[in-house]
């Protein structure tokens, strides 16, 4: 139960952070990918402020010898920078280039009831279930 709370207020501060940040709205997020055109740098606080806590936040969670609500630790395995690791990135890229969505804004965007978001996660849902049928076939 107390992992259940824990992922419940880390989603509710995580969502919270995004509608602050209006990561929520496709324009602003359009505008900070707009670097040639109309460009809107707000976003970049936003992003400098997620990598200084990440890069003080981890050094100091992997210091314990094990997280607070479970058994151990559960980081990637590979450390390859593949095809389907580039090929992904590039996707979601793109995917968000257009749409100016990425997952985390487009659910807190599908939960308040915007159309854009909702048709977003509709599509990523799409696409999550037909990566699953891919992979599941194996390398071509």
């Amino acid at each position: 139960m107390k992992r259940w709370i824990a992922a419940w207020l880390a989603g509710a501060l995580f969502g919270a952070g995004l509608a602050l940040s209006r990561m929520t709205d496709p324009n602003v997020v359009l505008g900070f990918l707009d670097v040639t055109g109309d460009f809107d740098p707000r976003l970049a606080f936003v992003l400098f402020g997620a990598v200084a806590t990440t890069l003080i936040a981890f050094r100091l969670v992997l210091r314990r010898p094990r997280p607070v609500l479970a058994e151990r630790f559960q980081l990637p395995l590979s450390q390859a920078i593949d095809r389907p690791l580039v090929t992904g990135a590039l996707l979601f890229g793109v995917g968000w280039g257009l749409a100016g969505y990425c997952p985390g804004p487009a659910l807190v965007g599908a939960a308040a009831g915007v159309d854009t978001a909702l048709a977003f996660v509709a599509a990523m849902i799409a696409g999550s279930l037909l990566q699953a049928m891919t992979a599941r076939r194996g390398p071509a």
